[in-house]
């Protein structure tokens, strides 16, 4: 477990960039970041909530503080396979990510059936037993997939930015072992391009997104799918 980060504090800012402006940037990027380990990757990642949605209605609403608990892989998996279990939390504007390692079936029957015989004690799973007993009725409730291009900062791993493309979301098929397939949150053509920080952003960044006239969006992937879930309930 020694060889991922469990803990996170950062910044996180979203940005919506056309093919052109990724392009622009990737260029200029070569000069100062690398690609990082992950790389290319296509990550899975399955959100929890209650029968009524209640954790991401209350996030929308963008209150001081917000959380979020979800299963992630960066890549198809078996049943047997490890995978992260990830509680993130936001509060004024910070970022607080936990998260543990275990294997997906693991993970099912924790979360789902409150079964931990064999998993690990530590200070994140008692975050996350917690959370399990303050929202107690916790099920699958929505499945993300994209492709992802992760870079960092050369001499400054806590310069993360990253590029998501090909979002899907579906409701149905709920589980990190599943294909790849949904419907898209994002129109062909653009990218969402997250940058992660604890500190400020670099000035050549600063200086193309003001160039280009890029602006901060607020994009929550599992927002951007409730509201389509909710959508489709109102429209039944």
């Amino acid at each position: 477990m020694s060889e991922y980060q469990h803990i996170f504090k950062r910044y996180e800012m979203k940005f919506i960039l056309n093919r052109e402006q990724k392009e622009r940037l990737k260029k200029l990027m070569l000069n100062y970041m690398e690609e990082d380990s992950y790389g290319r990757s296509t990550i899975r990642s399955l959100y929890f909530d209650t029968p009524t949605y209640r954790i991401i209605r209350a996030s929308i609403e963008k209150p001081v503080y917000r959380e979020k608990l979800r299963i992630r892989s960066y890549k198809k998996v078996e049943h047997d396979d490890e995978i992260f279990v990830e509680l993130k939390k936001k509060y004024k504007k910070v970022v607080y990510k936990r998260r543990i390692n275990m294997t997906e079936q693991e993970a099912m029957n924790y979360i789902c059936c409150r079964n931990d015989k064999d998993i690990e004690k530590s200070q994140i799973k008692n975050e996350i037993d917690y959370f399990l007993d303050y929202y107690q009725d916790i099920r699958p409730s929505a499945l993300i997939t994209y492709d992802r291009e992760a870079f960092y900062e050369v001499g400054n791993r806590d310069f993360r930015v990253t590029f998501d493309e090909n979002i899907l979301w579906r409701k149905e098929d709920l589980s990190l072992c599943s294909e790849i397939y949904g419907d898209a949150l994002l129109e062909e053509g653009y990218t969402l391009m997250e940058v992660k920080t604890i500190g400020g952003i670099p000035v050549w960044m600063t200086d193309f997104l003001t160039e280009e006239k890029i602006y901060k969006a607020t994009f929550s992937k599992y927002g951007f799918a409730y509201r389509r879930i909710f959508g489709e309930k109102k429209a039944a």
